[in-house]
């Protein structure tokens, strides 16, 4: 083992989060409660997982930060933006994720945490009408306020560093403009010239917070740092960037479970998922363009663990489009079920001399639950990653989410399989404390 190379993780880190709903609330209430000793970060690897470092007689399994110097979470001060003006309090009990008495005991520290302005464009979310919103004249605007947003609550609060997360509702679909996108100097120009078809409001959060030394990470499926402009912006400040899209739910399962058919050599005709949800992000979803960012996302995750190029013979039977297996997602607004999402995959499988069976998996979540422990996993490991001075993609933090950014302009394929991620997570902790990354992904 060398020595680690991580900066300490030294005095306050301010996580500003950008939309104050139901991920959001139950991300800080969650935190403020472990904080007192009054509930368990259930689900969150940073707190609970234990990998293994060294070998043979230098075996140890250790925790994260035991290995690598993280963030304490009674160190974290919080502030957010959203379009609506409720605070977090308010916004947790409207959100109806927890119960009442999982959110009292730190209502005062909740009450203080009041959105500041969003920078927002309606035609971005034509389902969302809330009036808390940024006067700005151009995206260029959009970006000078949010950074004197960042500048004054780091002021403000005191803290050494920052974080920048993206927890708001889907956007609709931004398609990769290599005229717009694909150098700093055209996304810039862009934004000067207010050009609102090819610059999302995100990417205005995203360059505020690389620009004034903070990392970013994306939990929605939108286009915003997955373009080269701001890879060159995160290379040029040395900052991290991680996205896109929180894997929780179904995503998770798939990229669990395909393994166990590819693993098995076992032939797929088809895979339709579909899910039920009536939280805001279903009302934002039921929009087709917004939708439409969402279901890119979800359908790259299957063709990268299952590649008909690969095993022709048991994934290159599909639809007559195309020479694959037949992969279907649908997501449905359905009010009545607020926030516990219901993820149903029905899976045909063949075996031995092409014999069919079917595979039903019905995975009745609840999102932020399962989202709340990623959002202080990839917060407190995109800070590690800063003081390690590791800067642009993060692969190692593909393993949270669910379409893991890749330089898709050298035909890199991204690594959608979970226990490959697991792999590349462990080994990046490996290498930040000091230790040999060991494992290999086969």
């Amino acid at each position: 083992m060398s020595e680690s190379k991580v900066k300490p993780a030294t005095g306050k880190l301010g996580v500003m989060v950008v939309g104050l709903g139901a991920v959001t609330t139950t991300f800080m209430t969650g935190v403020l409660m472990t904080r007192k000793g009054l509930a368990k970060p259930v689900g969150s690897m940073t707190q609970y997982d234990r990998m293994r470092v060294g070998q043979g007689a230098d075996k140890k399994y250790l925790k994260y930060n035991e290995i690598v110097p993280l963030a304490d979470l009674k160190d974290i001060e919080f502030a957010a933006w959203d379009v609506y003006p409720a605070n977090a309090y308010e916004s947790a009990i409207n959100a109806e994720v927890l119960k009442e008495k999982d959110i009292e005991p730190v209502k005062d520290e909740l009450q203080k945490i009041v959105p500041m302005k969003a920078a927002f464009d309606h035609n971005y979310a034509k389902r969302l009408d809330g009036d808390n919103v940024k006067d700005c004249k151009t995206r260029w605007e959009m970006v000078e306020a949010l950074r004197e947003d960042i500048r004054n609550f780091k002021k403000a609060s005191g803290a050494e560093r920052i974080v920048v997360l993206w927890a708001a509702s889907t956007e609709v679909y931004v398609p990769v403009n290599e005229k717009v996108h694909y150098t700093l100097e055209a996304l810039e120009a862009a934004m000067k010239a207010d050009d609102r078809e090819n610059i999302a409001p995100s990417m205005c959060y995203a360059y505020a917070a690389l620009s004034e030394g903070a990392p970013f990470i994306m939990g929605a499926p939108n286009t915003t740092v997955d373009i080269p402009a701001m890879w060159e912006l995160a290379e040029k400040t040395g900052m991290p960037i991680a996205g896109k899209d929180f894997k929780t739910g179904q995503t998770l399962v798939k990229s669990g479970f395909a393994p166990i058919i590819g693993t098995r050599c076992l032939g797929l005709s088809g895979w339709f998922s579909t899910n039920i949800l009536g939280n805001r992000d279903g009302l934002v979803l039921d929009e087709p363009a917004n939708f439409r960012t969402k279901e890119v996302s979800k359908l790259s995750t299957l063709e990268s663990i299952l590649v008909p190029e690969n095993q022709p013979d048991l994934y290159g039977h599909g639809n007559d489009e195309d020479n694959q297996y037949y992969h279907k997602v649908r997501i449905n607004y359905y009010p009545p079920r607020n926030d516990n999402k219901e993820g149903w995959d029905n899976i045909d499988i063949f075996g031995w001399m092409g014999y069919p069976m079917q595979i039903k998996i019905n995975f009745l979540c609840r999102d932020s639950i399962l989202a709340a422990p990623l959002c202080l996993d990839l917060v407190l490991l995109s800070d590690l990653a800063a003081r390690a001075g590791r800067f642009g993609i993060q692969r190692f933090l593909s393993f949270f989410l669910k379409s893991p950014m890749h330089d898709y302009t050298k035909d890199e394929v991204p690594v959608n399989h979970l226990f490959q991620q697991y792999v590349m997570l462990k080994n990046a902790i490996r290498e930040m404390g000091g230790y040999e990354a060991d494992e290999l992904i086969d």
